[in-house]
């Protein structure tokens, strides 16, 4: 009982630990939308020095994160599973900033929220996983309330921005999966390589004259807080307890992302984003407090 006692406290503490770490990586990453729409420069300005700020802020945990920064690490970049983590990346955060730009946040963050279900198919038909039947379930749900958001969207001016959320969805959910293709490569050197790339593709086509102070400042903490710093919080913070539960904690972005542009903005969402978004909440939340559950328990056993 010597040996025992003491140890219950610091695994509760390591624990909370891991819950304040999780809910701050929330909290940043759900700040998104409110950052797109402070920003007065044009879409591709936006997408080249939010991504340049988030490359240089994410330099700085590359020293302490994944055995630090050595050749061997970055020597991983060009290996094929880095390759295609550096396109994926860079793909997905051109349309990730592009959607913001053309539809509302609220329908970018719902479509986003379908990324497990998505990354779950392509580890069916890439790495050949068994599938859980609840993921069908809530996967097939939840595709069909982004059917409904995307289909209200034609003819209303956002189809392309829910289309490039799609795109932003897809090319993230490879992110996930490339990784277990070949785990000995290390994720934060492609993702540095991907954010400067990102810039060197988008700046030319964006206007430098267009960034006042008050540009250069909301797209600085855009790259510190959303890109960086959030990552890092969610890594540290998963490490310390279940992973089912830390992505159930995770799921407070799908809400708290559009209710920041709705308090600050006053953005309102059309109808059918309400109708689509609650389907998909609804299977996101079902899904993930079943997994939550389940890992908890393996967890404490």
């Amino acid at each position: 009982m010597t040996i025992e006692n003491p140890a219950r406290p610091l695994a509760g503490s390591e624990h909370e630990k891991g819950v304040l770490l999780i809910v701050a990586a929330t909290l940043a990453w759900s700040a998104s939308g409110v950052y797109s729409r402070l920003l007065t420069t044009d879409v591709w300005t936006a997408i080249a020095w939010r991504s340049l700020f988030g490359g240089l802020f994410l330099l700085i945990p590359c020293l302490f994160l994944e055995g630090g920064i050595s050749r061997q690490q970055w020597r991983s970049v060009f290996h094929p599973s880095g390759l295609a983590m550096i396109a994926c990346q860079t793909f997905s955060q051109g349309c990730f900033i592009g959607a913001l730009y053309m539809t509302t946040v609220a329908n970018v963050t719902m479509i986003y929220a379908t990324t497990p279900f998505i990354a779950a198919l392509f580890g069916w038909l890439i790495l050949k996983e068994r599938v859980a039947r609840r993921t069908m379930i809530a996967g097939a749900v939840s595709l069909f309330g982004v059917g409904i958001i995307v289909a209200s969207s034609i003819g209303g001016g956002t189809g392309w921005g829910d289309l490039l959320a799609l795109g932003m969805t897809a090319s993230f959910a490879l992110v996930i999966i490339i990784p277990r293709i070949n785990p000995g490569v290390p994720s934060l050197p492609p993702t540095v390589v991907s954010a400067f790339l990102t810039l060197v593709i988008f700046a030319p086509f964006g206007s430098v004259g267009s960034l006042d102070l008050h540009n250069w400042i909301v797209l600085a903490a855009f790259g510190a807080t959303n890109f960086s710093l959030a990552l890092v919080l969610f890594l540290a913070g998963a490490k310390r307890m279940p992973p089912a539960e830390a992505a159930l904690i995770g799921t407070m972005e799908i809400v708290l992302t559009p209710f920041w542009v709705w308090l600050l903005f006053s953005e309102q969402p059309p109808i059918a984003t309400y109708f689509g978004g609650a389907i998909i909440l609804g299977a996101v939340f079902w899904h993930t407090a079943l997994d939550a559950k389940r890992g908890r328990r393996a967890y404490d056993g």
